[in-house]
Parts: C-alpha cells; structure tokens; sequence
C-alpha cells in the first residue's frame, strides 16, 4: 500500500510539473531604428551590406528592410558605393573591388525618413593585418592530450581539420576561419563557428612544436568520418579580425534565441554611429586561404 501511495504521488507531482505557464515578460519598446550588416574585407569581390528596420521582441513578421538607401565606403581617397539588389530589398552591393590591409575604413549610410529628414549613420574599422600564408590544411584525429576535444559523435569517429601557419606577433589579432567542404561551409551558424585568440601565443608557428608544447594543437573544424570521402576539396579562408568584433560575435551568440534571460543585461554591442540610433556592425577582415584534397 505504501507502495501504491509513493507512485500515486509521484504521479501527482509529475502532473504539476509537466503543467507549465508561458509567462510574458514586458519588455520595454523604443523607437525602431536601422540594422546594419555591412562588410568590407580585402577579397576581389562584390561585398554586401544588409539594412533593415529594427523590430520588437515578440514580433512574428517579416522584418522590414531599407530601401533606396546611400551606401558607401571611403578611404579618404577612394570611394566605393553600395547598390542595391532590384531584386532583394535592402541588400546592396558594390562593384568587384578589395580593400587594403592596415587601411581604415569609413562606412556611411543615408535613408531618406518619413519627415524628409536625411537619417545619417556611420562607422568606421580598419582592415587588420595578417599572415602571409597558410602552409598546410591536415584533416587527422585529434592526438587525444586533450579531454575537452571529443573524438566521437553519435558512434562515429570525428576528423579534426588543422591549419598550420606562422601567426602575426599582434596579441589583438584574432583569427576567424571559415571552412567549406566541396563548396558547401560547414560552420555557417553561430554556435558552429570557432576562434583562435592568440593572446599569448601570439607570434607562436600555430599547431607547430613550440605551441603544441604549451598549448596543444588548434583544430578549425571538424567532419565525421563515415561523411569524408576520398577526393573531398577541404578549403578553409583565415579571416583576420578585429578584437572589438570578436567581442560583438560572443555577446551576439549569448544573445541568441527568443529567452530575453540569456546573454548579458544590456544589448548587444555595436560600432554603427550616432549612439541610439544603429545597431549591428561594420565588418572589416584581410583573409588569406588555403585547400587540401581528403584522402583514405
């Protein structure tokens, strides 16, 4: 019978929980203002930049986008604009152009307001340094010094792509690579994008004898085995950034999703100018790049 009693009660208390309350935080509305997703970077290419209107917290439409926008970016001699895409609203593109290493950059953004009014915004970043090359790109397991590194996932062995190449003596250069697999990124999400913060290891041959003596080697992606076949084109771009976009990609990753406890108390950062008035960010990298064919 106590028996009986102990599982009756768990039950009752399993219906207790199981029935949750959605509650509705209010959160306090401002006036909206424009978001700014621009990059420049010294790649030959077309670069984009993405306005759009801010929105409250709990909207459920689409966003709304800026259209008919100035956009450009200047060196202080040279001036390159942003057109916009006829047929994606917002989305603006410059010509095939590149950037300059260790050269500041000033982004400039004009939306014509409902009260006539120019609404001016602005930002500047400078494009940093980086290395000369990558030497080599090794997909290998990982050499198992380190338990934080996990070598399997859902039963199957994991392949951990490592760069190796001489790092910039600038401790403040962070190095940000984007890795594709036959064309197609496999770190095309927040969570899934890593780092390397040099810090003190600035100056160090990354995952050469020196590091690996102090600091264990640095994979930049990693791929299950059982989907690696022989011939993959493994390509990996080394985007050297800011530290002040660095910190703006992790309080951007703690802020995401819909629980407004998450992250820090205050919004995310933001190098759009005048204060109040922008937000997102004006991204400026040098990249350098590197392939190598997989082989069982």
């Amino acid at each position: 019978m106590k028996v009986l009693y102990k599982f009756l009660a768990f039950v009752a208390l399993a219906g207790v929980a199981a029935c949750t309350e959605d509650i509705i935080i209010d959160v306090e509305e401002g006036e909206p203002m424009i978001g700014v997703e621009a990059s420049f970077t010294d790649e030959l290419k077309r670069h984009e930049a993405i306005l759009s209107y801010t929105a409250e917290f709990y909207n459920q439409n689409e966003i709304s986008m800026v259209s008919g926008a100035t956009v450009y970016v200047t060196d202080g001699v040279d001036t390159m604009y942003y057109y916009e895409d006829p047929e994606q609203h917002g989305h603006y593109f410059t010509d095939s152009v590149a950037g300059k290493k260790n050269t500041m950059y000033r982004l400039c953004v004009e939306v014509l307001r409902e009260d006539g009014e120019i609404h001016h915004l602005h930002s500047e970043s400078i494009i940093p340094d980086n290395v000369e090359c990558i030497d080599s790109l090794v997909v290998k397991h990982f050499n198992g010094m380190n338990d934080s590194v996990p070598t399997v996932f859902l039963f199957d062995t994991i392949e951990w792509l490592y760069p190796y190449f001489q790092s910039l003596p600038d401790p403040n250069i962070i190095y940000m690579p984007m890795v594709t697999k036959n064309d197609t990124l496999i770190n095309d999400s927040l969570r899934m994008q890593m780092m390397i913060a040099q810090g003190g290891f600035a100056g160090y041959y990354v995952n050469g004898p020196e590091m690996l003596a102090s600091n264990k080697e640095i994979p930049i992606g990693y791929f299950r085995r059982s989907k690696l076949m022989d011939g993959d084109r493994i390509h990996a771009d080394l985007y050297s950034i800011t530290a002040d976009y660095y910190v703006y990609f992790y309080s951007l990753l703690l802020s995401n999703g819909s629980n407004p406890m998450l992250g820090a108390p205050a919004n995310v950062s933001t190098n759009i100018q005048p204060d109040g008035e922008g937000v997102g960010w004006f991204f400026t990298a040098s990249v350098v790049s590197a392939e190598t064919v997989f082989r069982k």
